[in-house]
């Protein structure tokens, strides 16, 4: 009996939480349903639906006819207008930007190909390609069954920024704009909006070129930039053992090595808003930043972009270009220049050039602090953007070579004076 008890009150709970599935599917579709519904009616029409209705009411109630009357007039165009939603839409949408990749002031061209695949004709329509915070909006005129329409369209850039091209959308409504229907098509596409850059000869303080590297002060167990000979110690290599003046001298002698440094090429980026005067010269360090590490690529350098807080992706001049076009101010708590090199200094301790890019908000002393902060061995440069008609400078703080700039194409000469 206990067991036949159990057996109903486990049916009775699988169907009681079937019923809670089936409800909650019903309740989804509802909702789908309802939200398709009241997404295709512009608040306009919410405004004559409800005076239609009041007017209805208090026409009956009060006995005048011209309330009536009114009323039946505003359903009969919310009516009329409906019928504008009534028609295909199923476009076969193709969006080709003929480049995703631009520099700031270039004009990104592109194509919106509309085609008719099915088998009846399709109304005219209105078509909408969102561009970052603004739209295109394109008329359509009636396609017949495999026919299709072009619309060429460019896009003027006047920041450097990532903007989302699309999603595509069709739409369909009436000619009071009191209903509205529309599908989206195609995916969006980002339309890179690069830095500008210049390009200057010779090689972006790039002197480590050597295979072997540069040797430097520390010694090391096992290089290839040999030292000297000393005596052997415990957990010495013995591959490292010179047999020749072991047997001169009667001691066990091992060679002793030059630590090396590769050519590793850094570049410190202030994203910090307090480091900068204005958005201007923002800009102007990011396209000084994107210069230099593209000298540095071109010269087959291992290159490494530090922001506040992260990394930016630069193994490639095309992938480190992606990254500085959607480079932004970082958050204030992240710090700004000394803050930037001291997280290079615990990151990239083997750094041969390090480059800090910054604003004239950094004072001497941050500066000062800031290449102090910086891996012992390493060439230091620090580059200080004045976007204000600055003559190019140089002057010394510590160790460190430190130009001012005042516009992108004196960054060339400005590094000749510190190469000089």
């Amino acid at each position: 009996m206990a067991t036949e008890a159990l057996g109903s009150q486990a049916a009775a709970q699988d169907r009681t939480a079937g019923f809670g599935r089936l409800a909650l599917t019903a309740l989804r579709a509802v909702g789908r349903v309802l939200g398709r519904v009241f997404g295709v009616v512009r608040p306009v029409a919410w405004v004559l639906i409800a005076a239609t209705i009041t007017l209805w009411i208090a026409g009956q109630s009060l006995g005048w006819w011209e309330l009536t009357v009114t009323a039946v007039v505003i359903g009969a165009a919310l009516l009329l207008c409906l019928l504008f939603l009534i028609g295909r839409t199923a476009y076969d949408v193709s969006l080709d930007l003929n480049r995703t990749r631009v520099v700031v002031g270039e004009r990104a061209v592109g194509a919106l190909t509309l085609s008719n695949t099915g088998t009846r004709a399709i109304l005219p329509s209105r078509v909408v390609l969102p561009v970052g915070n603004g739209r295109g909006v394109f008329d359509v005129h009636r396609l017949s069954p495999g026919e299709q329409a072009e619309e060429l369209f460019a896009i003027p850039t006047s920041r450097r920024a990532v903007v989302k091209v699309g999603p595509v959308s069709v739409v369909r409504g009436d000619p009071l704009g009191l209903f509205e229907r529309v599908h989206r098509r195609d995916e969006p596409v980002d339309l890179f909006v690069h830095p500008r850059t210049v390009l200057f000869d010779g090689q972006s303080l790039g002197f480590l070129r050597d295979l072997e590297g540069l040797p430097a002060t520390d010694l090391s167990p096992d290089d290839v930039s040999f030292h000297a000979l000393r005596e052997y110690q415990a957990g010495d290599d013995l591959r490292h053992v010179h047999w020749k003046s072991t047997a001169r001298t009667g001691h066990i002698m091992v060679r002793q090595y030059e630590e090396t440094r590769r050519s590793h090429f850094v570049i410190g980026l202030s994203t910090s808003p307090a480091d900068y005067r204005d958005d201007d010269e923002f800009e102007l360090a990011v396209s000084v930043a994107g210069s230099l590490g593209l000298r540095a690529l071109r010269d087959s350098q291992r290159v490494e972009v530090r922001v506040q807080e992260r990394a930016l992706p630069a193994a490639t001049g095309k992938q480190f270009l992606d990254a500085l076009s959607g480079l932004e101010h970082s958050r204030a708590r992240a710090g700004g220049i000394v803050e930037l090199a001291g997280s290079v200094a615990a990151s990239l301790a083997l750094a041969s050039v390090v480059v800090l890019v910054c604003g004239t908000k950094v004072d001497a002393n941050d500066l000062r602090t800031a290449c102090s902060r910086l891996p012992f061995g390493a060439r230091v440069l620090a580059v200080v953007v004045s976007p204000a008609g600055t003559a190019p400078s140089l002057r010394r703080i510590g160790d460190a070579d430190v130009i001012t700039v005042g516009a992108l194409e004196q960054l060339p000469l400005a590094l000749r004076k510190v190469l000089a």
